[in-house]
């Protein structure tokens, strides 16, 4: 799916380092910092961040790239509800699955 979408693979693989990877703009890890942000309960996305984003999103941007979140959010979080196992469309795709024990520090911090 991301190759089909041009999505680089170096970005695919390195999406669990995506504050350390070159493969990432600023503003890109700026989008990612926010779905952390927003992903976390409770959601809390610093006015600094928010502010950061304003400078490169539009409003409708923001609420598009909001929106996207929000609903992987709803379809995770109903899948573990209801135990909703892999079916399999995935098999052989790279697909690094995030260390539970990390946390990071993020890049406002820096």
């Amino acid at each position: 799916m991301s190759r089909a979408a041009g999505i680089p693979e170096a970005k695919v693989l390195d999406v669990n380092r995506w504050r350390d990877s070159d493969a990432y703009t600023t503003l890109e890890r700026r989008v990612l910092e926010y779905a952390e942000c927003i992903t976390h309960t409770p959601a809390d996305v610093p006015d600094q961040l928010r502010a950061a984003l304003r400078q490169h999103l539009t409003e409708a941007q923001l609420v598009e790239l909001t929106t996207a979140i929000a609903w992987e959010n709803f379809r995770a979080r109903f899948n573990r509800g209801f135990d909703v196992q892999p079916q399999g469309y995935a098999e052989g795709a790279a697909c690094p699955l995030p260390d539970p024990g990390d946390r990071g520090t993020t890049a406002t911090d820096s």
